[in-house]
């Protein structure tokens, strides 16, 4: 059976790229130090020698409209073109080919459909920053095969933040069945607090640094719990109207299982807070789990 090896969940800030490769004189003054902290979360991945990445992310709008939105797709194709024009225009970012894994592209979709989760499917799936973030940041080489599977955290009605966690734990069990000596890594972005195009949008800090700090927390106690309590649709509106890209995390979580984080680092950016959490698997985890 495949062997979950690590579980990375971070923000994806589109202008990483721009920022970090711009000559010295053109750079922000957070440019150096965010560069050293995305390195160093880079480790993380590293050390855990996936062959396979499983990437959780959310379309913003390039390909999934509201004529036709699912609320969670799974990508079964052979290759993915990624960077959408605006992308490359706005961010810098430039265009990508990531390599699939259809076989177990296939085969977790059926797993999750017989755990409950009838996902949408896409065989000419395109991806946009969310996942390609990720690969700027954490496997630059772009040397791993993909299953992207995309979730809705802009778009309501959405699923409750129970429902994203549940599905991490689903996620983890089809990884765990697939028949294959393969070592995986499951990596998902989305946001802390985050106000995108309203009156808290160019704070000095994210638009609720209260709750930036308390997910950190959760984060490093691994308290789901508390998370699952607290937690609705209604106040992470309160803490941004972007700050629903929280049910990411939320999710990657349910992939770990209920264990503290072994990594926890962030940048306090001129609007936003930047997180980068990693999960190794402990043994018994998943008992717990059960």
């Amino acid at each position: 059976m495949a062997e979950l090896v690590a579980t990375l969940a971070s923000t994806h800030h589109p202008f990483y790229l721009r920022a970090t490769t711009a000559p010295p004189e053109q750079q922000m003054p957070q440019a150096p130090e965010w560069k050293r902290k995305v390195e160093a979360y880079r480790e993380t991945l590293t050390k855990a020698k996936p062959d396979i990445l499983v990437m959780i992310g959310s379309d913003h709008f390039h390909q999934i409209f509201l004529d036709n939105c699912p609320q969670f797709l799974i990508g079964k194709a052979e290759r993915y073109d990624a960077t959408f024009w605006n992308e490359e225009r706005e961010f810098g970012i430039p265009k990508y080919v990531l390599e699939g894994d259809v076989e177990m592209s296939r085969f977790m979709h059926r797993d999750l459909m017989d755990q409950g989760f009838d996902l949408a499917f896409s065989n000419e799936l395109k991806i946009d920053h969310s996942i390609i973030c990720p690969i700027i940041t954490v496997r630059p080489d772009n040397d791993l095969p993909v299953v992207p599977i995309y979730t809705n955290i802009f778009a309501p009605p959405l699923p409750s933040p129970r429902r994203f966690y549940d599905l991490g734990r689903a996620i983890r069990k089809a990884i765990d069945a697939f028949p294959s000596g393969k070592r995986v890594a499951a990596i998902g972005t989305g946001h802390l607090s985050l106000e995108l195009g309203g009156p808290r949008q160019f704070m000095e800090t994210g638009p609720d640094p209260v709750f930036d700090r308390q997910a950190l927390e959760w984060f490093r106690t691994g308290d789901i719990d508390a998370i699952l309590d607290s937690v609705t649709h209604e106040t992470m509106a309160r803490s941004g109207n972007a700050t629903h890209g929280f049910l990411n995390f939320i999710l990657m979580m349910g992939v770990a299982g209920p264990q503290p984080a072994d990594y926890v680092d962030f940048l306090d950016l001129f609007h936003t807070m930047e997180a980068y959490v990693t999960w190794y698997p402990r043994h018994g985890a998943e008992e717990q789990a059960a």
